[in-house]
């Protein structure tokens, strides 16, 4: 039996595609066993598919000034040597890396103990985390052609995102069950995103009183981010985070308003929902958001909105433009060059074994 590793956590972005590579590993008689931190929130994901977990210590390296910067290098090299550790004790036949922190160490072990790793990149440009897993890899996947340009020519494959195929078997009937929302008024998803939810979130609710006169809106608004005050407003419902529902919400939803992280709005793309992006602000981030939003916007398939830029009145224009207009991004969706992801990339990990 073929015995894959797989890493990457620290936000659900890292976590996500490979859950999506689950079922088909699973299928083709793979051993599956989970590299990730301690208490991240890829150790619940994980262990709720019943996959065997093994936590190591993890430590983020930053381009700015933090005092932990002193202690996490520290948190690194003893990441790094667990990682060795499980490496010789687990002895798998590859490592597969979706990033985040925690990776750096795996990766590293792998090449280490003389193990294939692939790693995958799902923005325009690698993070730091990726950036110092590509000399150990022996593959690195890419989202977006452009990414292309940033990697080593040996090792660059373009495979796209695996997407969770659940996503794509939602129910229209289930959510409007499920929400208590009517048949006869479009739907907006407001997705707000665990990083910078708050700037999504008062934009949104800011011009709710204009926007439910012609659309309902299901706000899925992070953790401890829900506002009480609204919760008996005809034709809005609001929840921290959804899970099982999720698919069901999807198929509901006329059009999606998202921050623009690589995974989530690939998912977007492969459900054909037109959509606007907000990207995290270059303040915030590297500024990775906002070129994979302006990615989507050149291919069609999104209208993008810089945060710095937002009115109430420009939101709503945006909102109304983007309904009006809706066939033609779904159709540019349609005609978009979508790779099966999961294919690809399960080609790759069966192809680095021979």
């Amino acid at each position: 039996m073929k015995h894959i590793v797989l890493t990457g956590g620290g936000t659900a972005g890292h976590v996500t595609p490979n859950i999506a590579l689950i079922p088909r590993l699973r299928e083709l008689g793979y051993k599956i066993s989970y590299i990730g931190s301690y208490d991240g929130i890829e150790k619940k994901l994980i262990e709720e598919l019943g996959i065997s977990y093994y936590g190591i210590s993890s430590g983020k390296l930053r381009r700015y000034f933090d005092p932990k910067n002193f202690t996490d290098p520290f948190k690194v090299l003893k990441g790094f040597s667990e990682a060795k550790r499980l490496m010789k004790r687990l002895k798998p036949d590859i490592v597969f890396s979706k990033g985040g922190f925690v990776s750096v160490p795996v990766v590293l072990a792998a090449k280490m103990c003389g193990i294939p790793a692939i790693i995958h990149e799902s923005d325009m440009s690698p993070g730091l985390a990726n950036k110092l897993c590509i000399p150990a890899a022996t593959k690195v996947c890419c989202n977006f052609p452009e990414a292309a340009e940033h990697l080593p020519a040996s090792k660059a494959v373009l495979t796209g995102t695996p997407i969770r195929q659940e996503l794509l078997h939602g129910s229209r009937e289930n959510a409007l069950h499920f929400t208590g929302l009517s048949s006869d008024k479009p739907v907006i998803m407001i997705i707000g995103g665990s990083l910078g939810a708050v700037a999504v979130n008062e934009a949104v609710r800011s011009i709710l009183p204009e926007l439910l006169k012609t659309f309902q809106v299901v706000h899925l608004c992070g953790k401890g981010k829900l506002d009480p005050t609204l919760n008996n407003l005809n034709g809005y419902v609001q929840y921290e985070y959804i899970k099982q529902e999720l698919p069901d919400l999807f198929a509901l939803a006329d059009l999606v308003i998202s921050r623009a992280g690589a995974n989530a709005i690939c998912e977007i793309s492969a459900l054909k929902k037109p959509n606007l992006l907000i990207p995290l602000s270059a303040r915030a981030s590297r500024g990775d958001q906002i070129l994979n939003a302006r990615s989507f916007e050149k291919q069609g398939f999104s209208l993008v909105m810089e945060e710095e830029e937002i009115t109430n009145e420009k939101l709503l224009h945006a909102i109304q433009d983007l309904y009006r207009n809706r066939e033609s991004y779904i159709h540019a969706m349609e005609n978009g060059q979508h790779t099966d992801s999961i294919e690809r990339i399960i080609s790759l990990i069966q192809d680095c074994q021979k």
